[in-house]
Order: C-alpha cells, then sequence, then structure tokens
C-alpha cells in the first residue's frame, strides 16, 4: 500500500468564453502549459513520471482525441509517460486527482499528475453534436435537463429568492476582485502565452496571468438582469431568478497536481504541500443537479472526515462551486445546519466571479484550496461541487505547510 501526498500544483489564470484573452488558445496548450510547469515545481523529470490523467467535460474537437496523452506530446514529456482523460463533467478534474492517488495508494505507480482542462470557447456546452437517446427523453427527460433550468428547478423547490441568489453573487465578486487587487493568486498561477487580434488585424502577443472574470457589481445592476433561462411570459410563482449576473461564467483554462507516494517523496527529498484523504461522489434526481454539495460533504464528512475525528467545525476552509447562486445559496444553508460556517465558504470569491472552465474546474480549486491553507496556515479544506445529470462530489484536503 502507497500514501499519496501532493507535492506540487499549478493553474492557468481563467479566461472569460468566447470574449476574453484565451479565445485562441486551445485546450491542449493549456494543458501542456500546466504539465511542464508542475514537473518544475515538484522538481521532477518527466521521465519519472508513471501516468497523467485530465479531465475535460467535453472531450472532442481541439480537446478531443484523448487530449490528456496530446498534452504529454505538446510538454514534451517523453514518449514513455502515458495518460488518460476522463470525464465526469465539473468534477473531472478533481476526479483525475483522486485517480491518481488511487493508484499510488494501490501500490500501482509512484507519481503521477492529476488535472484538467477546458475550452468553453473552442468546445460548446454539450459538444458540437448533441443527440439524445429518444426512448430516455420519453421516458425518463429528466436526464437531459439543461443546467440553467436545473438552477430554477432548485430555486423554486427551496424558495431562493432572485435577492439571495443576487446579493451571494455580488459578494462572490466583491471577494474575487479583492483576491485578485491583493495579488492572493498569483503564486499558484503560470503564466500561460496566449494572443489575440488588434483592430488592424496584427497577432498580439502576451502573457495570461490574471484572472478575468471579477467584474464590479451593484445589486441594483445585477437587479436589472433578465431570466436566462425561464420562459419571460411563464405565470409559475418563483420561475425566472437566474440571471448571467448570479450564474457562474463560461471560461477557459487548466491545472495540474503532483502526487508522489510519501515514500518515494522522502528518497527524493521532497517536501509535500498536502494530502487528499478522500474523495465521495453522490447521485441523485438530474432535475435538482445544484444540491450536490449538500449530499457529497456529508457522505465525504461521514466516511472519510469522522475516522480522522474531524467535525464541520474542524474543516478551515470549504471551496464549493457556485455553479449557481440558487444552488449554492441552497447548499450552504443546508450544510449550516449541520455546523458549516458559512463564513468559511469561498473566501476568494467563487466561480461566479472567477469561472467554471468545467472539466478542469475541479484541479482548479484543488489548486486554490491547497494555497489557501498554504498561504494562511490553516490545516483542512474541503473542495465539493455539483456535477451535471444530478451528481456531487467533495474531497478533503489536509496542508502540510503549516
Amino acid at each position: 500500500m502507497g500514501d499519496p501526498v501532493i507535492v506540487a500544483a499549478c493553474r492557468t489564470a481563467v479566461g472569460k468564453a468566447k470574449r476574453g484573452s484565451l479565445i485562441h488558445t486551445r485546450p491542449d496548450d493549456m494543458a501542456a502549459t500546466v504539465l511542464k510547469e508542475v514537473v518544475k515545481r515538484a522538481g521532477v523529470d518527466p521521465k519519472d513520471v508513471e501516468d497523467v490523467i485530465f479531465g475535460c467535460a467535453m472531450p472532442e474537437a481541439e480537446q478531443g482525441m484523448n487530449v490528456a496523452r496530446i498534452a504529454v506530446h505538446l510538454a514534451d514529456f517523453p514518449e514513455s509517460v502515458p495518460a488518460m482523460t476522463i470525464n465526469r463533467y465539473c468534477c473531472s478534474g478533481l476526479q483525475a486527482i483522486w485517480e491518481i492517488c488511487a493508484d499510488i495508494n494501490a501500490g500501482m505507480i509512484d507519481i503521477g499528475i492529476g488535472g484538467g482542462t477546458e475550452s468553453m470557447t473552442m468546445v460548446p456546452m454539450g459538444g458540437n453534436k448533441i443527440v439524445p437517446n429518444i426512448k430516455l427523453a420519453e421516458e425518463y427527460p429528466q436526464a437531459y435537463v439543461s443546467m440553467g433550468e436545473t438552477a430554477e428547478n432548485v430555486a423554486m423547490k427551496y424558495g431562493i429568492t432572485r435577492e439571495e441568489q443576487d446579493a451571494f453573487a455580488l459578494r462572490s465578486n466583491q471577494k474575487a476582485i479583492e483576491a485578485n487587487e491583493k495579488g492572493y493568486f498569483k503564486e499558484q498561477i503560470v503564466p500561460l502565452p496566449a494572443y489575440k487580434y488588434d483592430g488592424k488585424g496584427n497577432k498580439v502577443e502576451f502573457l495570461f496571468e490574471v484572472d478575468e472574470g471579477p467584474r464590479p457589481s451593484t445589486m441594483e445592476g445585477l437587479g436589472k438582469l433578465r431570466p436566462a433561462f425561464a420562459n419571460p411570459k411563464s405565470k409559475k410563482e418563483g420561475l425566472g431568478t437566474v440571471t448571467a449576473g448570479n450564474s457562474s461564467q463560461m471560461s477557459d483554462g487548466a491545472g495540474a497536481v503532483l502526487v508522489m507516494d510519501r515514500a518515494k517523496a522522502e528518497k527524493m527529498g521532497k517536501k509535500p504541500m498536502g494530502k487528499l484523504h478522500g474523495y465521495r461522489v453522490v447521485a441523485f434526481d438530474p432535475k435538482l443537479m445544484g444540491i450536490g454539495p449538500a449530499l457529497a460533504i456529508p457522505a465525504l464528512m461521514e466516511k472519510v472526515a469522522k475516522p480522522l475525528g474531524l467535525d464541520y467545525k474542524d474543516i478551515d476552509c470549504w471551496e464549493i462551486n457556485e455553479a449557481f447562486a440558487s444552488q449554492a445559496v441552497y447548499c450552504v444553508k443546508e450544510l449550516e445546519n449541520k455546523g458549516l460556517d458559512p463564513e468559511k465558504v469561498n473566501p476568494n470569491g467563487g466561480a461566479i466571479a472567477l469561472g467554471h472552465p468545467l472539466g478542469a474546474t475541479g484541479a482548479k480549486l484543488a489548486t486554490q484550496m491547497l494555497y489557501w491553507l498554504k498561504d494562511h496556515k490553516k490545516r483542512w479544506g474541503v473542495v465539493s461541487m455539483c456535477i451535471g445529470g444530478g451528481m456531487g462530489a467533495a474531497g478533503l484536503f489536509e496542508n502540510y505547510l503549516l
């Protein structure tokens, strides 16, 4: 049995899909950039990496053909380094890290990299060709319910008001803007070569290194936005509270985490950053996709945290992905009843402000968590998210750099 520990982590800054700084930057190039950087930070020779697993929610076109293996080549890793792309939608990046941990724990490998990459600019939500199974669509239509519709369903079922959602979104942006201004993310971000064209058709190259999603907002401004997913003519009470302002942004980005067996790390003189102690996934009615963290976190606390002698009060930071404010508000409320401190949730803002590059988000949040714990000399953190198709995931991290 091995003992997996995290030795290094990094991520790109996150760009706005369709209109941001990374609209011409391929997802395989983003993945290659974080692969190069994470082995550099770990001080590991790429030839010693025994497997690379990357998450990608829409693995086709520019991020198809096993994008993890393509990225290995682009990163100039030896041909001997294998790679695999996996897809569990929004938690794909966290799932990839856990798969590497599980392989080390099983004694199959000593060094591996888990991460994720996604360009929502180049590959749209749902992919380029959506072909539902007609039988399933007729007999179980919620299998194909849109993410925006699930956000409206959660808001209606649990009475999450437009004002609550807008206030949550406003606070997310305020925290993220402050984090950017104070340089809280600078150490974890690897500068990413990118380019755009000016108004005269000239190619302008630059290094992209600051999350560009956070924007100044006010309750008045957010309140003027129209519902994005509901029929404006509908008379259904409570429908039409989800807007572009209180939803996560479509984004481009990548992240990577290098994991080693503890004995191997000690032998090589590497000081671990921390450890992913455990990981839980749950499933439920797809119509209510967003409630995932409210179910996955209790499962994690019971199965993983409790045996370690931990309760909700012992967790120093909660990174709960903000797919939509409606689901994030509900999850925080529900978990507060179990002992979660809402002041410890997304201290530097969340996906409403910082973006949600689907398959990369789990690796991005894991990296943010590890650096937040290190910077604040705190020990325990939980990363959690809802997942398309009616699922939720959560992972428990420990910081060793106290």
